[in-house]
């Protein structure tokens, strides 16, 4: 396929690039910059401005772009940064589909399990109702603009959860428990939904070709609490992990640290497995090996 990949120098566009190319299918880029080869196309979001070339024969478009939510502290600016990155990027790209000769087949839309608010002691489906705060608000808004793309190609919006991998979330927590200053959040019993950087961008290949719609959980088929992510990281690491940072210390940092750190989403992948899906670190423990060695 001819796959056109927005955000495909990120932590998950890289790895989503280096596997399509492995499997043979053609990766065009989007970037703000002056492309600087022939698999390059000018985008600037701000303006929904992209390149017409870029959709050119497309079969399949996948929407990683958006601001980073873990730069701290959300100020009301980078708030409404976070939102209209979302929302500019995903309208840029549904326009430019429409405005297309021939529209791209699939759009693969990045999402987020932020959807959900903090849901403890509930078991998190696809089919599970919106929740509470600027996170469950932002990524409703970013669906709904995934969901003006062109009549006939099909949509799917994937909601990932903390990815595993040397980047994202982990640039923090893995210096810091190097240093054996890695701590628990708060009770450390809140869930944080999961999923490998390798299966993350596996499932994203996965839904290329598949008949699969709408909203799909990327995260992993076991579910962890976590204290179990930071001691899993830790042991792995061989290191001790005697700290606890409490509750009200977390909640000092703002409406991110409780959305990012104290939120518990049980979240499963069920749309996924029922599509025939299979992780290839399928537990807490192998996602976490993985990312040890490649370190």
């Amino acid at each position: 396929m001819r796959v056109l990949v927005a955000g495909a120098s990120g932590f998950i566009g890289r790895e989503l690039v280096r596997q399509l190319e492995a499997d043979g299918h053609e990766v065009l880029k989007l970037g703000r910059g002056t492309p600087r080869s022939g698999d390059e196309y000018l985008w600037l979001p701000d303006t929904q401005t992209v390149d017409p070339r870029a959709l050119e024969g497309t079969d399949a478009v996948v929407n990683l772009a958006g601001a980073s939510t873990g730069r701290i502290p959300w100020t009301r600016s980078y708030q409404r940064e976070i939102l209209y990155s979302r929302i500019n990027g995903t309208d840029t790209l549904t326009q430019a589909m429409g405005r297309a000769a021939n529209p791209p087949t699939v759009f693969l839309s990045g999402s987020a399990v932020g959807y959900y608010g903090d849901r403890p002691g509930e078991v998190l489906t696809e089919t599970s109702s919106k929740g509470g705060g600027f996170l469950a608000d932002v990524v409703d808004a970013w669906e709904q603009a995934a969901r003006l793309a062109p009549d006939g190609t099909r949509v799917v919006m994937f909601r990932t959860g903390l990815v595993v991998g040397d980047g994202g979330a982990f640039t923090p927590l893995i210096p810091l428990t190097r240093l054996g200053l890695g701590a628990r959040f708060g009770s450390g019993r809140q869930h944080w939904p999961w999923i490998s950087l390798h299966d993350e961008a596996a499932a994203i290949r996965h839904l290329l070709t598949s008949q699969l719609e709408g909203v799909v959980n990327l995260v992993g088929p076991a579910p962890a609490t976590s204290r179990e992510v930071t001691d899993t990281l830790a042991d792995a690491l061989h290191r001790w992990h005697p700290w606890a940072i409490p509750e009200f210390a977390v909640k000092l940092l703002g409406e991110a640290g409780t959305a990012l750190l104290l939120q518990d989403q049980d979240v499963r992948p069920d749309r996924l497995l029922a599509d025939g899906f299979v992780h290839r670190d399928a537990t807490l423990g192998a996602a976490i090996d993985q990312l040890v060695r490649a370190l």
